[in-house]
């Protein structure tokens, strides 16, 4: 780049930064965040800058951090100051516009006063403990997350660090406290773990025993948006598994589930500081039912983008229905599934729970009142498509919380999204 257009970019970054924005902002609408993950940069990219106007915010996945509490630019977000406020401006021989697939969705954000806020993520339980662990090292790491927000002129930053111990709620809490007042006019998001109501909690602990790693009141205090993870449920509501009876029921997120969700986290944050999450994803899985007829044992294979549905659909000329929980799914026989295991081979372990089909051989006879699992394994896929995504904004509507916050838009979706979002702008 040319030192005058050097200078150009600097002047503007200098501008942005100290435009007024954030804690003290507030708006009365319903809000659309979507996170856009790094690993398909050139697909989301792609497939968001043509939707703008139905999205308040959009966020990079792109930053994760190192077991030194420093910040890894795994998108390469920094790579280019992506600070233009018009794409219009930019220097044609600058190269900035086809040397990162980021730089003309952000700079068309920008023009459209959409949020850029990058998503910082982070799940190692032991390396998040020892950051959090003091009061020195609490204030170095909101100092890397500061400089990285200042360096690309981005709007705040999102917090997701996942797999933390219930024993470093307070110190979490003490970080929040220190990243929101160091962000100064800047917004500071946070995503977490979606909480099943104790008595639906699928958990043979009791519930005096029960303990969760983020203070739900101080998040409220020092987060100003709050975007729950309210999916990948599968087991985790017992209530909602029992009433399932005989029927496959392992769901991405079930509404009747998400709804209690978001009114126990209700009871300690704000409705309006509240974002739904909404996935726009599967799961498939192996299942093996019960010869009692009890239930079945779900051994998850993978998570998948409905175009991958719809390959299967295909190959095995099956037709997906709307399951209890309002997402699309279906069943079938993989051709690699293994033949019947003998009759009288005795079960690894009667008592074992974690035993699996490919080591219970017990006969039917044998099993008919017992909880085993009995060979002849299926396939079950279940998926989140653009009807069971329009249930969950009706939901959050419904439930007068801020908004939905979307994982993930990366092209892999059902397309009809877009047509079920609201437009904002």
């Amino acid at each position: 780049m040319k030192i005058s257009h050097r200078i150009f970019f600097i002047s503007l970054l200098a501008l942005l930064i100290s435009a007024p924005s954030a804690h003290a902002a507030t708006s009365s609408s319903f809000e659309v965040s979507g996170w856009l993950p790094y690993w398909r940069a050139a697909t989301s990219t792609l497939d968001v800058t043509p939707h703008l106007n139905k999205l308040t915010e959009i966020n990079p996945f792109g930053f994760t951090v190192k077991t030194d509490g420093t910040l890894f630019d795994a998108a390469h977000l920094l790579a280019y100051p992506i600070v233009p406020s018009v794409a219009s401006v930019i220097p044609a021989d600058s190269g900035l516009a086809t040397s990162s697939p980021w730089y003309p969705l952000i700079a068309a954000a920008k023009a459209q006063k959409v949020r850029v806020i990058p998503t910082v993520m982070w799940s190692n339980t032991q390396a998040i403990h020892t950051m959090l662990s003091t009061k020195a090292s609490r204030a170095a790491h909101v100092d890397a997350i500061v400089a990285m927000v200042k360096q690309g002129g981005f709007d705040g930053v999102d917090i997701d660090y996942e797999g933390k111990l219930a024993s470093d709620k307070d110190n979490f809490s003490a970080f929040l406290k220190q990243l929101y007042t160091a962000m100064g006019n800047k917004w500071v998001m946070c995503t977490i773990e979606a909480r099943t109501p104790p008595q639906d909690l699928n958990t043979n602990a009791p519930l005096s025993e029960i303990q969760y790693s983020n203070d739900f009141k101080a998040i409220n205090k020092y987060c100003d948006r709050v975007r729950f993870m309210t999916y990948d449920q599968e087991s985790a509501d017992k209530t909602l598994n029992n009433a399932a009876g005989p029927n496959i029921y392992t769901p991405v997120a079930d509404p009747i589930w998400v709804k209690k969700a978001i009114l126990l986290a209700e009871k300690d944050i704000s409705p309006k500081k509240i974002e739904m999450g909404v996935a726009t994803y599967g799961y498939e899985y192996d299942v093996t039912p019960y010869a009692n007829g009890s239930g079945y044992m779900y051994d998850l294979l993978w998570s998948f983008n409905p175009g991958y549905a719809t390959q299967i659909e295909n190959l095995f000329h099956v037709t997906p229905t709307r399951n209890a929980a309002g997402e699309l799914a279906f069943t079938y026989m993989p051709t690699s599934t293994p033949a019947t295991l003998p009759a009288n081979t005795a079960p690894a372990s009667p008592t074992d729970p974690n035993q699996t089909a490919s080591v219970m051989g017990a006969s039917v006879a044998q099993a008919a009142t017992t909880n085993y699992a009995l060979p002849g394994t299926q396939r079950y896929m279940t998926w989140s498509d653009s009807v069971a995504i329009a249930q969950k904004i009706a939901l959050a509507k419904q439930l007068g919380i801020r908004g939905i916050a979307i994982f993930k838009l990366d092209g892999g979706e059902d397309q009809n999204l877009w047509n079920v979002l609201p437009t904002l702008r």
